[in-house]
């Protein structure tokens, strides 16, 4: 269960990425029924550290406090795709997955866990100006140059500034249920959920009205998650080809039509799991999965879990 988080810096931090970290960890919404999480900064250096934006962050905690976290985040900072970094922290780091602690990135805070040897033979993500960079120094990382965030848990990586949002959400949403990350990001009017695999940015802008027609087709897709869906269906609703239909979706939505529509289903499922007694079967109709095997597939390719499994965990073992 995710209850302690701890933000450990060093000198030269960014502001907005340490700020993304506080902003979805650190907030007390108990008066909203959200989980409070025991979070703290803590210090790899000196008490006070200096930011990149020329204030100073200063914090009673040093590296005895990443001891009980559940969760670690390293936000980025200046230098750190080149520097050396204390050997205590890297020791503190490697302890904290052996024990089964998450460590999440943002940006180049990557290099960070790419020097304590967490990297190696993974998948990462990190903001695309650094792929290269992180590629030549942790040669074993399987970087992902493109993508807003990787999941390989218990090591969670994240492209820049915006795209820790969505790796620290999606913590969230692993851990305590998509109701969960939905109402926090709510709170901070942000889109509630953008998969990792999506891309950082899109290779040109598209005139508003291409936009547009592809959202209504979003919409469409959104509303027939339980029937079978073609490129050809939903080009002939966006009245376009079948090929230039599927790179505008790729354009605008970093992903494919397919990618998209799967991810909503196992979402669909997530939500009826939490929040219905459906059987599988019935939850399997609804999500357009056809069967509860095809369903169980597919939710633990998503979610490394079983859809039962899931259940029990957001509801209890009643509901199970």
């Amino acid at each position: 269960m995710l209850k302690n988080v701890v933000a450990v810096l060093l000198e030269g931090v960014h502001p907005f990425e340490l700020g993304v970290v506080c902003e979805v960890f650190g907030i007390d919404r108990s008066d909203e029924g959200l989980p409070v999480y025991d979070f703290a900064v803590a210090s790899a250096e000196t008490p006070t550290l200096g930011t990149r934006c020329g204030f100073t962050v200063s914090t009673p905690h040093g590296l005895e406090r990443l001891e009980e976290a559940d969760l670690i985040a390293v936000p980025a900072g200046d230098t750190y795709a080149t520097r050396e970094y204390p050997p205590e922290l890297l020791d503190a780091l490697r302890r904290a997955v052996a024990r089964g602690t998450r460590v999440l990135s943002v940006c180049s805070g990557v290099f960070v866990l790419g020097a304590a040897g967490l990297l190696e033979g993974r998948r990462c993500a990190v903001h695309w100006r650094h792929a290269d960079a992180l590629g030549r120094r942790f040669p074993r990382a399987v970087v992902e140059p493109d993508v807003l965030y990787v999941d390989e848990d218990p090591v969670i990586t994240s492209a820049g500034t915006a795209a820790g949002i969505d790796a620290c959400l999606h913590i969230v949403r692993k851990e305590q249920g998509p109701e969960v990350a939905n109402r926090i990001a709510r709170r901070m009017v942000v889109p509630p959920h953008r998969d990792g695999g999506q891309a950082q940015y899109v290779e040109r802008p598209l005139p508003r009205s291409q936009c547009d027609t592809v959202a209504e087709v979003l919409v469409w897709m959104e509303r027939h998650l339980d029937g079978e869906v073609t490129v050809e269906q939903l080009a002939a609703r966006a009245h376009m080809s079948p090929r230039t239909f599927a790179r505008r979706f790729q354009q605008e939505t970093g992903t494919t039509p397919y990618r998209w529509i799967l991810r909503q289903r196992v979402l669909l499922a997530q939500e009826l799991l939490e929040r219905t007694d459906e059987t599988m079967d019935a939850i399997a109709d609804r999500t357009g999965f056809g069967t509860a095997a095809a369903l169980r597939h597919q939710f633990g390719r998503a979610l490394g879990t079983t859809p039962a499994a899931y259940r029990r965990t957001f509801r209890g073992p009643e509901a199970a």
